[in-house]
């Protein structure tokens, strides 16, 4: 009997507690104003799920700035009035307390960053050139790409910092309830078919013989494009991949599924010995050239020769006497001088 007694006392203890822990109308509109204008960010928690997080600085700011709460927007006598930022702070414990979000910890996510390095450094060059602009279009674009993953902190607490805390309020939108009344107002008018009238039945029978008639038509349709598709390759050996309405069983929109209206990939057959006959053709052009160039080297020396003999005989028969100037030569290298001296 004693040990019943507790447990009924136990039992009472915790509903009292739970019924303190429920939210008031306050704090619902505090929270709900909160879901609204803080701004959040969408990542992945524990490499699970994806989960939308705040800032706590942006929150507070939110809260005593641009909230009817704020110093400036609230009304005198007012149920909740943030004057000092620490009582916003104390506020938004209570709500972690009461678990309508929770403290997590970001985790940088490594993303190649040894490779991005490499290219950093062999394009050093061309990052010099570039204006400041585009070095600060970059860093702005590396501060996007950035990437954090969460996970849960031990010490569930709320700061006036940059800490992340993760939503955990998501409550049931307004339309959902719509949408609910609606199915089953639907269902019940199904079951009621046999007591409608004569002419609305007849439309709901054509409207189920054209849909019919169209998922027929998408069933044919997708298996002409596979006989296609084995006609042309096999008249091709291989070569041409033709296919009708590539998107049409792909998991995308309705327009989508029809745009393209075809694809297709023709492969080049291979030429094992064009490549033979480009190098043997290769070698004979080299051969050609060294032989002309050894047949102009030897022309060029033979026609400087000539004409240093010509030059000695027209000086030993136009000055037979007298000693002659000293002519100057080069080869065909252009490294050797030598003098030619005429004695009487």
């Amino acid at each position: 009997m004693a040990e019943r007694r507790k447990s009924k006392k136990k039992l009472e203890k915790s509903g009292k507690d739970e019924e303190k822990e429920q939210m008031t109308k306050l704090q619902k509109r505090v929270v709900n104003w909160l879901k609204k204008n803080v701004p959040i960010k969408k990542t992945k928690f524990m490499h699970s799920h994806v989960v939308e997080y705040f800032s706590a600085v942006k929150a507070l700011d939110a809260l005593m700035n641009d909230s009817p709460w704020s110093p400036e927007k609230a009304k005198e006598g007012a149920e909740l009035k943030f004057d000092y930022r620490e009582q916003a702070i104390d506020y938004m414990a209570d709500l972690l307390r009461l678990n309508m979000f929770h403290r997590a910890k970001k985790i940088p996510v490594a993303e190649k960053e040894k490779k991005k390095k490499k290219d950093d450094t062999d394009n050093e060059d061309e990052k010099e050139k570039k204006s400041k602009a585009d070095e600060k279009q970059d860093k702005d674009k590396e501060k996007k790409r950035r990437k954090i993953r969460l996970e849960m902190h031990m010490d569930q607490v709320f700061l006036d910092s940059n800490d992340a805390y993760v939503w955990l309020y998501d409550p049931t939108p307004w339309y959902y309830y719509i949408a609910g009344a609606a199915i089953v107002l639907g269902i019940i008018a199904v079951c009621l078919f046999p007591l409608w009238p004569m002419e609305m039945r007849q439309g709901v029978y054509y409207l189920s013989v054209a849909a019919a008639g169209f998922l027929v038509f998408i069933i044919v349709l997708a298996i002409i494009k596979y006989i296609v598709f084995v006609i042309v390759f096999l008249g091709s050996a291989g070569k041409l991949k033709l296919w009708i309405f590539p998107n049409l069983t792909e998991d995308v929109g309705f327009f989508e599924s029809f745009w393209p209206m075809y694809v297709y990939t023709y492969e080049k057959p291979k030429k094992d010995h064009d490549s033979d006959d480009e190098e043997s053709s290769d070698e004979e052009e080299e051969e050609e050239k060294e032989d002309n160039d050894g047949a102009q080297d030897g022309d060029g020396e033979g026609s400087e020769t000539g004409k240093d003999d010509k030059g000695d005989d027209d000086d030993e028969d136009g000055n037979g006497g007298d000693h002659s100037d000293t002519d100057n030569s080069k080869s065909s290298d252009g490294t050797k001088e030598f003098e030619i001296i005429n004695k009487d």
